[in-house]
């Protein structure tokens, strides 16, 4: 397992920005995909988005293609999810996950089966 610790998130309203965070501590030759899935209250986990660390290659969940965006800053091992335009329906718990995936399967939702951190919970109300 590798330690994840996330943050960032929040309430606001529809419309509003969050980003997220999250901080990976060692094992850094134990992945190479890294990425965020969420999970509501009473629903299944739900893959968001993803980046391929070595080329840069994201990718994006349809549902929120276009109003989040995924990054990386290398020097801090430290992911980040700018979430803009957030709707009612982004609201869940947020979590960060890792695994060692081959590149055309770096996804959110390949990742949520990885190691992960403890969550952090997002709100967005009408």
């Amino acid at each position: 397992q590798v330690p994840l610790l996330e943050s960032g998130g929040g309430s606001v309203q529809a419309g509003g920005s969050l980003r997220l965070s999250c901080a990976a501590s060692g094992y850094r030759d134990s992945y190479n995909c890294m990425g965020w899935f969420r999970q509501a209250p009473g629903k299944e986990r739900e893959g968001v988005a993803a980046i391929f660390l070595s080329t840069g290659m994201t990718n994006y969940d349809d549902s929120v293609a276009g109003r989040f965006t995924i990054s990386q800053d290398d020097a801090k091992n430290t992911l980040y999810l700018q979430m803009d335009s957030l709707k009612p329906e982004d609201t869940a718990m947020y979590y960060c996950s890792v695994d060692y995936l081959p590149r055309g399967r770096c996804s959110g939702r390949s990742l949520i089966i990885g190691s992960r951190g403890q969550g952090t919970q997002v709100t967005v109300s009408t």
